[in-house]
């Protein structure tokens, strides 16, 4: 539950780096952050999980790098559902989601190796 806490604090610290990184992402406070992370994490685990299944052979011929576009896909149709988090233009949905993959790859190393269950 504490990792659950910490992942989700560190993706609205996430998103708020963004928003000073790439004009045109805004984020207007924390609260808005922590909001919209639970939005993206919904709309990701649904919509794009479909949208991943649907253009895998795309992301498979493109290394991945199609799979960034419908992140971006996801963060500009996530700022319609929560106030005082817009994503203005494709362009910064696509920076922000560049932006983001590279941060949650620093996070990833802050987190150090996962543990198995026993």
């Amino acid at each position: 539950m504490v990792r659950l806490f910490l992942h989700w604090i560190l993706n609205a610290v996430a998103l708020l780096v963004v928003s000073h990184m790439v004009s045109g992402f805004v984020v207007s406070g924390f609260v808005s952050a922590l909001i919209a992370v639970i939005v993206i994490g919904l709309l990701n685990a649904t919509l794009g999980l479909l949208l991943k299944i649907i253009t895998l052979p795309i992301g498979i011929l493109t290394f991945g790098l199609f799979f960034l576009i419908i992140n971006a896909v996801i963060l500009k149709f996530s700022s319609v559902f929560v106030p005082g988090f817009v994503v203005e233009t494709w362009t910064a949905a696509f920076l922000g989601a560049l932006v983001l993959a590279v941060l949650h790859l620093l996070f990833g190393f802050l987190d150090g190796p996962k543990k198995k269950p026993v």
